[in-house]
């Protein structure tokens, strides 16, 4: 326990947000913003955000995609890309904050989630190079092998190889 509690306090973090591609970038930045206040409503007392909001302070503000309120005539229901994306968080179990400008339809504007240097630090935590099978899975045991060394807890390595490969999709709003 202790072990892990030193580990947490070397690490260093970044907030990473997903906006919405069609607002201007001045705006991108205020959603951002909005949300970051949200998240630390929500996330403020941990050891994560307080370490990340007194040494870190690094933003990563990516292109999200489309937004929308959920419903369309036509088809059902329909959401946008930054949606599903938030889906796709909630259900990874990541925390994360949302906002939602009330200027615009109450439309999400931002998505923002804390990430550490095991995720986007890829010199230190390189990518996984072992053997791939014919149909482009990888091996197995090496596979597992390379997920744990994230962290020693399965549940924590499986977050941190979740979370770089969700961030592979995107690229800087």
């Amino acid at each position: 326990m202790l072990q892990n509690l030193k580990q947490m306090k070397d690490r260093t973090y970044r907030m990473y947000g997903l906006v919405p591609y069609n607002i201007s970038p001045i705006q991108q930045g205020i959603q951002f913003g909005h949300a970051v206040v949200e998240y630390g409503l929500a996330f403020g007392a941990t050891t994560e955000y307080q370490k990340w909001a007194k040494e870190d302070k690094t933003f990563i503000i990516l292109n999200g995609g489309t937004t929308n309120k959920g419903y369309h005539l036509e088809n059902g229901n329909h959401i946008g890309s930054l949606n599903n994306h938030r889906q796709n968080l909630w259900d990874a179990g990541i925390n994360f904050a949302s906002f939602f400008e009330p200027d615009l339809g109450d439309q999400l504007t931002a998505v923002v989630f804390l990430v550490d240097d095991r995720v986007w630090d890829k010199v230190t935590w390189p990518e996984y190079d072992g053997t791939f099978y014919v149909d482009g899975t990888p091996e197995a045991t090496e596979y597992w092998n390379w997920i744990m060394k994230f962290d020693e807890s399965e549940q924590e390595a499986q977050r941190i190889v979740f979370l770089r490969d969700f961030l592979k999709n995107f690229r800087l709003a």
